[in-house]
C-alpha cells in the first residue's frame, strides 16, 4: 500500500502523544488535523507536518487523501463520528471508552463491517511495555495459574506535567456527553480493558461506586471499589479508585497512580509504574520461590504505550489483520464497565451476560 493518510480529529492535549507514533515513518503521516478551534488546528499541522487545516469534520471525511481517522473528541460523538467515517470509506481509530451504550458499539460495528475498513478503539494500557511483559511472562508460566488481579488508581496534585484547566474537560462531568463519571468510566476503561487483556472475558461483577465533591456541583465517582470472576477459571479481580486532591504525584503527564499486583499459585508480579512515579521501585516484579526478582524492561515511559499502539495500528492496516482491541472487543470491556454501573446501582451483582448478545 501507499503511505497512509491520516487524519487527527480533536487537538486537545492528548493528541500530542497520539502523534508521536507517526513520527519518522515512511508508511504513515498525518496529512491532516480537524479542530473547531482554528488557531489550535494551524498551531497542531504546524507541529505535525499536516498540509491540509480543518474545522469541519465532514471536510475531512471528503478529503480522497486521508486513510484513517483518528478521532479524539467527547465521549458522546464517538458513535455518530465513527458511524460517518465508516460510511465514507475510511478506517477508524476511536478514543476509549468506545461509546455511551452497547447499541453504539453494534452501530459502530456494522457500519465497519458493511463499508470494509478497520475499527479500533485507541486503548494504550495494554500496548505499556511493562504491561507486555507481564502479558509475556503469565502465558510463559512464571507465576503459574493466575488467580487475582488487583488494578489501583488514584489522583494527585503535582509540580510537573500537564496543566489541565478545568474548562477542558467540563464536558467529562455532564452525562449526556460523558456517558459516565471521569474515574470510572472514563479512565477506568484502561484498568478494564487491562484485566480482561491480561487474564480473559469476565462473567460476573460487583461494585460499590461513591462519590466525591471537586467543584460542586461536580462530583467524581469515587472512592470505589469493583470485584470481578473471570469467566474460563477459578479467579478473580478488584480495582479500586480514590480521589486524593493533597496527594503530591511525580509525572509527566497526569498525576494519576496507577499500579497493579497479579497472584498466581507459583509467584506474584507487581507493576508499579504507568502514568506516574508513584513509588521508588522498579516498573516491573517478580516474587516467586521465596525472593523478589527485577525484571528488566528498558522502555517504561508511558508516551512508548502510545507510540506503540499506533504502530500497531499502521502495521495491521499496512500488513492484514485485526487490529487489538477492534471494535468487537472494545463493546465486550464496555460491557464490563456498565456491569459495574449496574451493580453499583441496583445493590446486586450484575452477570456480563444478561447484556444483549453481541452482533
Amino acid at each position: 500500500m501507499n503511505s497512509l493518510g491520516v487524519a487527527i480529529v480533536g487537538c486537545g492535549r492528548i493528541s500530542d502523544l497520539h502523534a508521536l507514533g507517526y513520527r519518522d515513518r515512511q508508511d504513515a503521516k498525518i496529512v491532516a488535523v480537524c479542530d473547531k478551534n482554528r488557531r489550535l488546528a494551524r498551531q497542531k499541522g504546524r507541529e505535525w507536518g499536516a498540509g491540509k487545516i480543518y474545522t469541519d469534520f465532514h471536510s475531512v471525511l471528503a478529503d480522497p487523501a486521508v486513510d484513517l481517522v483518528e478521532l479524539l473528541v467527547p465521549h458522546h460523538l464517538h458513535a455518530p463520528m465513527t458511524i460517518a467515517a465508516c460510511d465514507a470509506g475510511k478506517h477508524v481509530s476511536v478514543q476509549k471508552p468506545m461509546a455511551l451504550s452497547v447499541t453504539e458499539c453494534d452501530q459502530m460495528i456494522q457500519a465497519a463491517d458493511r463499508n470494509h475498513v478497520r475499527l479500533r478503539v485507541f486503548e494504550n494500557f495494554i500496548f505499556y511495555p511493562p504491561f507486555v511483559r507481564v502479558k509475556e511472562m503469565i502465558e510463559a508460566g512464571e507465576i503459574g495459574t493466575p488467580r487475582m488481579i488487583r488494578l489501583h488508581m488514584n489522583t494527585g496534585t503535582r509540580d510537573s506535567g500537564w496543566d489541565v484547566p478545568l474548562r477542558a474537560w467540563g464536558w467529562r462531568f455532564n452525562q449526556k456527553t460523558s456517558g459516565g463519571g471521569p474515574l470510572v468510566f472514563d479512565h477506568g476503561y484502561h484498568l478494564f480493558s487491562l484485566a480482561r487483556y491480561l487474564m480473559g472475558d469476565v462473567s460476573r461483577v460487583f461494585a460499590w461506586i461513591d462519590k466525591t465533591a471537586v467543584v460542586p456541583p461536580l462530583y467524581l465517582d469515587a472512592p470505589a471499589t469493583i470485584m470481578f470472576q473471570f469467566e474460563d477459571s477459578p479467579a478473580y479481580g478488584v480495582m479500586d479508585f480514590v480521589h486524593t486532591p493533597e496527594m503530591r504525584i511525580h509525572s509527566d503527564y497526569y498525576p494519576d497512580d496507577n499500579r497493579v499486583e497479579i497472584v498466581g499459585d507459583k509467584g506474584i508480579l507487581f507493576i508499579n509504574r504507568c502514568t506516574a512515579r508513584t513509588i521508588d521501585l522498579p516498573a516491573v516484579m517478580l516474587f516467586r520461590d521465596g525472593r523478589t526478582t527485577v525484571i528488566d524492561v528498558p522502555r517504561d515511559e508511558w508516551h512508548h504505550s502510545f507510540v506503540d499502539s499506533t504502530q500497531h495500528l499502521i502495521e495491521v492496516l499496512r500488513d492484514g489483520g485485526q487490529p487489538r482491541l477492534d471494535g468487537r472487543d472494545g463493546r465486550a470491556v464496555l460491557q464490563f464497565v456498565l456491569a459495574a454501573h449496574e451493580s453499583s446501582t441496583t445493590g446486586r451483582e450484575a452477570r456480563l451476560q444478561h447484556l444483549r448478545p453481541m452482533v
